[in-house]
């Protein structure tokens, strides 16, 4: 039975992790946002291709690619990346685990749903998104709904798709969102039913414990997260960074699906900033390439990455992670065939 003190407390650090996660995503997100959706508008691009810069091919593997490329990821992300550790850490210190877990612990469509659509407003790329959902399954929350929100965050941006809108055209909007749509619910129900091991992470869910004070436990569980998380990520984007030109080894005119299949594989793989897809794509299509493989790469390149995935190592077993990545590419692959039928 708890007191009213205790309930008090309870109210107090689910406000404070409140505001600590609207001032952050208005700070990090919904401000820059508002303004490069501007530039979107009047220029119609946001920006040049990570890949390549304004170059018309990816440079060859190097250890200068490999760290040219960390260097404008990192510069891009570090913010998100660390609002990303703070709620990831807050969620187990500010919010008892009960809660999450009586408001996204079931199986089912519905917590699917409400995971789905508490990612909205986020808005963060894959990787700045998993040591929050790293939190939330820590925190009792079922399987699929962490993947529904994880997958959500920059599937269903709506800034994404706001640019994309203007950059590519209002037909590739809507395409993203359809396809979002279902990639969203059809992933995170698949993850849920045949992916889910609850064996493998019984060890995560730590008991709560009330010892220290509040300030000082988040702390610790952000240094936790952190050194748990963050080195591995970063020598994953160093490889992908160097390897960029094995994965997209062309940027020309190719279409058909061969390429689709290529494009769908890579962009599961290969890790963006948010939005990173937009310039990327609107590079690929003026150099010749087909809407197949456009398709496929506006669906996977946000998805997932091989260093988010390896992030969500914590929480989810190795069959999750596979199921996840697995379902990406048929995904990408369906709607680059559609793409190739569409536009």
């Amino acid at each position: 039975m708890q007191t009213k003190s205790e309930e008090r407390s309870y109210y107090a650090k689910a406000m404070l992790f409140a505001l600590v996660a609207l001032v952050g995503v208005a700070y990090v997100k919904w401000i820059p946002y508002y303004a490069k959706a501007f530039v979107a508008q009047s220029h119609h691009a946001i920006g040049d291709s990570i890949l390549s810069g304004k170059a018309a091919a990816v440079p060859p593997p190097s250890w200068s690619a490999a760290l040219d490329y960390a260097v404008i990821y990192i510069k891009s992300i570090w913010q998100a990346l660390v609002l990303g550790l703070l709620l990831g850490s807050g969620i187990k210190v500010l919010l008892p685990g009960k809660w999450l877990g009586q408001a996204l612990g079931r199986m089912g469509f519905k917590n699917v749903a409400l995971g789905g659509l508490f990612g909205l407003p986020s808005m963060m790329c894959t990787c700045c998104a998993a040591p929050v959902a790293v939190g939330m399954r820590q925190s009792r929350a079922s399987v699929g709904s962490v993947v529904a929100w994880w997958l959500s965050n920059p599937v269903l941006n709506p800034a994404t798709l706001i640019f994309m809108g203007f950059v590519l055209g209002w037909g590739w909007s809507l395409f993203r969102l359809a396809f979002g749509l279902a990639m969203v619910v059809g992933i995170a129900h698949i993850a849920e039913r045949y992916g889910a091991e609850p064996s493998a992470v019984e060890a995560d869910f730590l008991p709560e414990t009330q010892e220290g004070g509040f300030l000082s436990r988040w702390i610790k569980e952000f240094a936790t997260l952190a050194i748990g998380l963050v080195p591995e990520y970063f020598v994953l984007v160093l490889l992908l960074g160097a390897a960029r030109a094995w994965l997209f080894p062309v940027l020309g005119a190719h279409d058909g699906l061969l390429w689709i299949v290529a494009m769908a594989l890579a962009g599961t793989l290969f890790v963006i900033p948010t939005a990173g897809e937009v310039p990327i794509v609107q590079a690929m299509l003026a150099l010749g390439l087909g809407a197949g493989p456009a398709g496929a790469l506006v669906m996977t390149l946000p998805a997932v990455s091989l260093p988010s995935l390896a992030m969500l190592g914590r929480v989810f077993s190795l069959r999750t992670r596979l199921v996840i990545a697995s379902s990406v590419v048929l995904s990408g692959i369906a709607a680059g065939i559609f793409a190739m039928a569409l536009f």
